[in-house]
């Protein structure tokens, strides 16, 4: 694992921020928090590599809220490009 960004999935759309925030917090410090609303997941930022990994190995396949987490390392952003159109 080369980040400190997870990408979390399979979250109940009730889930906050906060309640995110605070499970990931024992494994470390949480730099940032950011559901993607009504989409289902969202990526926490720990402050380092080795809590990122921890907090990986830990929830990844758990359970929280009455869904079993799919914690991963988060992937760049594709670019997006346009769907084929060209201006000249």
């Amino acid at each position: 694992m080369q980040g400190c960004k997870l990408y979390i999935g399979n979250l109940s759309y009730a889930v906050t921020n906060e309640q995110l925030e605070e499970l990931f917090s024992n494994y470390g410090e949480v730099r940032q928090v950011n559901i993607i609303e009504s989409k289902g997941f969202g990526f926490v930022e720990m402050s380092n590599q080795s809590e990122a990994e921890k907090a990986k190995e830990a929830l990844n396949g758990s359970e929280f809220k009455g869904r079993t987490l799919k914690v991963d390392e988060a992937r760049p952003p594709k670019s997006r490009q346009s769907k084929g159109y060209r201006r000249y």
